[in-house]
């Protein structure tokens, strides 16, 4: 049953039952009667087929987040037993966004390596849409969002409060010609939502995919910019960044460590929860 659900969840995601086959790594007659067998086990149709490829139909829809929670289980499992009986080291995959991976998770996963040196880290940084979609698929065991982005439905999931982090208005040493002229991210991330929500009349300029970009372009008088007060801190101090007194900030924003449950965390997984529940931001980047 588990090679079935793993054959529709890769036609799902691939679109065509002849690339899901392929990464199955199977023949393609094969991957079809595994589906149909999956549909006659279930006694429901699960996907259209046709010339365009292949996608769920509604209970196909219905089926394919709990197929991905059952595979991620299982995973689980597996990880979990081979970390217990010691037949591979321990491993963790984390997700947050950027400004979190640069600035204020690098101290905490080294002095997290430092007190277990056996196990191994994966860090995905990506902005909160992805890193929530990313945990959903089972891609990830813990992942840290800001408490806006959370959806409505987490139905299987729990979020637990990890670190404040202020967001600031900032801009350079030369302020911009035009005080409504701003630096930012694509439409998705965080800061740009809290930009367009707190700001409305602000004019994006420039649009960047990093907080480093965005730091320097405001250090040259492109514009202002909403800054994680973690990520411009050191910036402050140094005098190369000038924080805008604004009624409208600083916007508060309360980063959130999720996970699917503490009964289906590997027990890496598990020891890192603790250390940054515990630590609670106290080794940030400078």
């Amino acid at each position: 049953m588990l090679d079935k659900l793993h054959h529709f969840v890769l036609a799902c995601e691939a679109g065509s039952f002849t690339a899901a086959a392929r990464r199955a790594n199977i023949t393609q007659p094969s991957f079809s009667a595994s589906i149909r067998s999956l549909e006659d086990a279930l006694g429901a149709k699960l996907l259209h087929r046709g010339r365009a490829g292949s996608s769920p139909t509604a209970a196909g829809a219905a089926l394919l987040p709990k197929a991905r929670a059952a595979l991620a289980a299982v995973e689980d499992g597996r990880r979990a037993v081979r970390e217990v009986v010691g037949l591979q080291v321990g491993t963790v995959r984390l997700g947050a966004g950027p400004t979190a991976c640069t600035y204020i998770l690098p101290r905490a996963l080294a002095a997290f390596r430092r007190a277990h040196p056996g196990l191994r880290l994966f860090l995905t940084e990506g902005h909160n849409d992805t890193i929530w979609s990313a945990l959903q698929r089972g891609d990830l065991d813990l992942a840290l969002v800001s408490q806006a982005s959370l959806p409505a439905n987490q139905s299987g999931f729990e979020a637990e409060p990890w670190l404040e982090d202020a967001i600031l208005l900032v801009e350079g040493p030369t302020p911009p010609a035009d005080p409504l002229s701003f630096v930012s991210f694509p439409r998705g991330a965080t800061l740009r939502s809290l930009l367009e929500q707190h700001i409305p009349e602000a004019e994006v300029v420039m649009e960047l995919g990093s907080i480093a970009a965005v730091k320097g372009n405001v250090r040259a008088g492109v514009g202002r910019a909403l800054v994680s007060e973690a990520a411009c801190r050191r910036d402050l101090r140094e005098g190369r960044l000038i924080r805008v007194r604004d009624a409208r900030t600083p916007i508060p924003r309360l980063l959130m460590l999720v996970h699917r449950g503490l009964d289906r965390l590997p027990p890496a997984a598990s020891a890192l929860r603790l250390q940054l529940l515990t630590d609670r931001g106290r080794h940030p980047t400078p």
